[in-house]
């Protein structure tokens, strides 16, 4: 009796710990500033973010074509197929019903930045607000403001194709617990104001690391190697290593990074090709200073050998 009452005893405080641990963390009204909406800000970091490579309707060949029907608009409906199932992502047009059109600015903002649905829900972080949580609120602000302007699309995303364990949401404030420090943004003070603000456009609204960053078992980004290259979250091949390294980008010059998001050709005259190219042209309606100051940037970076079997080239 008395192993069956601690059993009980361990169980209640087991769970009691898993329900606290695993509790959504929210910003809450008075951590919004009083902020004017600047479109043309919202609009550069709506380029920035990528947003329309994942949200905008995809191709006719499938979910998963990469190109893109209307890019305007935010309809969803591409599935990102990963080792941990499918993800069929949202519609985030301003449509009251299928997108975030009936979301406050505090709704769009914890979800940026905490990774937390207006009705407390955790996201998957195939959705990548652990990059967002360093974006300024003020600049998440304008960029909810300029998503609120593009046209109301209706479209009916299937839900999520994820085997167990991966369907319990709740669990997600573990991994949470260890990968989302909610922390803004910090400047190296000791770097150039351009290289400063490449480090803030290429952590945050960026999301570089997301995909050039090699991941643990359970989807972790192992930050002592950033920037080293990794596996493809989707499908097969391998993300280049984008350090100062020999197995990187050692002999670009910033100039030539630039060029290469501005352009899509390489030092090489090659392409950029695979998913960069989506990347490519959403980093092209950045201004010159911006796409200079990612290179800046990440010519300062440590350089990592390669945590991939592919190259900067490639």
């Amino acid at each position: 009796m008395r192993f069956l009452f601690a059993l009980l005893g361990l169980i209640i405080v087991g769970g009691g710990a898993f329900y606290v641990l695993t509790s959504p963390s929210m910003l809450d009204a008075s951590s919004l500033p009083s902020h004017e909406p600047d479109l043309s800000n919202g609009e550069l970091y709506f380029h920035a973010g990528g947003c329309a490579s994942c949200h905008a309707a995809p191709g006719q060949k499938g979910c998963d074509d990469p190109t893109l029907v209307r890019p305007e608009e935010m309809s969803g409906g591409r599935c990102l197929k990963t080792p941990f199932g499918t993800f069929n992502v949202p519609n985030i047009s301003p449509d009251e019903e299928d997108g975030i059109g009936g979301w406050s600015d505090l709704d769009f903002v914890n979800a940026m930045a905490r990774g937390v649905s207006p009705d407390g829900a955790h996201y998957y972080p195939a959705f990548p607000y652990t990059s967002y949580q360093r974006m300024k609120i003020t600049d998440l602000i304008d960029l909810k403001a300029y998503i609120d302007q593009l046209p109301k699309v209706k479209s009916d995303v299937p839900n999520h194709e994820l085997a167990l364990p991966f369907q319990l949401r709740r669990g997600l404030g573990l991994w949470k617990f260890l990968y989302l420090d909610e922390k803004p943004f910090e400047p190296d003070t000791s770097q150039s104001g351009d290289v400063i603000r490449g480090a803030y456009l290429t952590q945050g609204p960026g999301h570089c690391g997301e995909c050039h960053t090699p991941r643990n078992l359970i989807g972790g980004l192992i930050r002592s190697k950033a920037y080293s290259g990794a596996k493809a979250a989707e499908g097969e091949g391998f993300v280049p290593n984008i350090t100062p390294h020999a197995d990187g980008i050692k002999d670009w010059s910033k100039e030539d990074i630039a060029e290469a998001l501005k352009s899509g050709f390489t030092p090489s005259f090659d392409t950029l090709g695979g998913t960069m190219t989506e990347v490519q042209k959403n980093m092209s309606k950045l201004t010159d200073a911006d796409r200079l100051a990612i290179g800046a940037y990440l010519k300062s970076v440590a350089p990592h050998p390669n945590s991939n079997k592919g190259s900067a080239s490639e």
